[in-house]
Parts: C-alpha cells; structure tokens; sequence
C-alpha cells in the first residue's frame, strides 16, 4: 500500500542514488511537489555505475533538473564502498556491515539542506528504509528526527520559520511494498541499479547485500526482476 500523500510542496529536493528506493521516493515526491531538484552524490564510490542509473532515472520521473555533485568521502575510507582495498562481502555478517560509509546521509542531506535553503524548498525527500536494510544507523527514523531538528536551528530559513522538512516516505516499507509502490507509479525498475559491485557494464554482481534485498524483495512482490546480472547465482 502506498505511503499517503504528504502536504504538497511548490519545490522540493530530492536525493537520487540511482537506487530502486531513490527512484520510488522520487516518483512519490512527483506526486507530491509541482518541482523536484533531484541531487546525486558522486562521493567516490566504486559502485559508479549507479551514476548512470541516476540520470536514466531522473529523465524518466520527469525532475525539474538533476545535478551531480562532486563530494569525495573516498579519503575518510573506513568502507567497502569508497575503499577498493576493502572486499564488498557476499554473505550476511553480524552487525552493521563493512558497507556503511560513515556519515554519508547526514552529509548527504546537509547538501540538500543548502540547495533546498536556496531554491526555497520547503522539503527534502530521501529513500531511507528501516525494514529490509543492512542496518545504517543514518537510515533510522531517529536519524531523520535528529536531522529536521538540525534543519531547524541550522538554517536561516529554519530560524525565519521557513524551514525545509526532511521526508523519508519509505522508512517503515518493506522492499516488496516498496517495489510495489514504485510499480503503481511507473517506475521503471530496469534503469535503477542497487548493486554495490557492479561490473564496468554496470551488471549487478547479484551476492552482495543490495543485491539479495533487491532480489528478495521482487521475489517478495510477486514481479519479475528486471535487474541485470552479470551470470551470478544468488
């Protein structure tokens, strides 16, 4: 079931991984804003396909424009995700996994929070889940509580009574009603990439986490998966 329609927005940003989760917040946040600024971090992930899907997706959802901004958290290293040294795990482990880049939503959605300052848009959407996720503690509603209050006392849009509000529509689905919300809105799944180790032609590896909680979840959802592997058994 879909998550209800929020009060509507002139202009909102919108944080667009290249992610089937992104892509749905996206396709909510249409429904909800007249404009969405979509905004893509390039942070140094190895993952740099999902670059790509981004694009694809922000031209299909119709976004008012889409920009990429150049952040690089490569040199904090610490994750699988922005360290090549360091092996993206095929099998689930205990605790929160070596994926995590430490801080990236709330780095993330301090950018947000600048651009949204200047468009003056009033709410920022992210497509953070606390259901079927690998355990990110920046992708809990305490998280996003923290955050808002953040935006609050931080901004003079904030201070002026102006604010922006982040939204994170998606928080308490599973993937299976994410996918099917998604799917009510005309997303179309086969541009998005979630794969953490994808290869130079942007295939899913199909053992790494994303890519089991994106299988799952299709499987979950009773849809066929439009993923692309690069011959890999899950």
């Amino acid at each position: 079931m879909a998550p209800p329609v929020a009060d509507g927005v002139e202009r909102a940003v919108v944080l667009l991984s290249g992610g089937l989760d992104s892509a749905t917040t996206l396709a909510l946040a249409r429904r909800e804003a007249a404009s969405c600024h979509a905004l893509t971090i390039d942070y140094g992930q190895r993952h740099r396909a999902e670059l790509e899907a981004a694009r694809r997706v922000a031209q299909s959802l119709g976004a008012t424009e889409h920009r990429v901004a150049r952040f690089d958290l490569s040199w904090i290293g610490g994750s699988a995700l922005t360290d090549p040294a360091i092996t993206v795990p095929t099998r689930p482990g205990e605790g929160i996994p070596v994926t995590y880049v430490p801080a990236r939503n709330t780095v993330f959605l301090a950018l947000a929070l600048s651009w949204a300052e200047v468009l003056d848009a009033r709410a920022i959407y992210i497509g953070v889940n606390a259901v079927d996720y690998s355990g990110y503690p920046d992708c809990r509603p305490a998280f996003i509580e923290a955050f808002n209050r953040v935006a609050e006392v931080a901004t003079r849009a904030g201070v002026e009574g102006r604010g922006t509000a982040v939204r994170a529509p998606l928080i308490d689905l599973s993937k299976a009603e994410i996918i099917r919300v998604g799917s009510e809105l005309g997303v179309d799944f086969g541009l998005t990439l979630s794969c953490y180790d994808p290869d130079e032609a942007g295939r899913a590896c199909g053992v790494c986490e994303a890519c089991r909680l994106r299988g799952q979840g299709f499987a979950a959802a009773g849809l066929a998966d439009p993923t692309r592997y690069r011959g890999v058994t899950r």
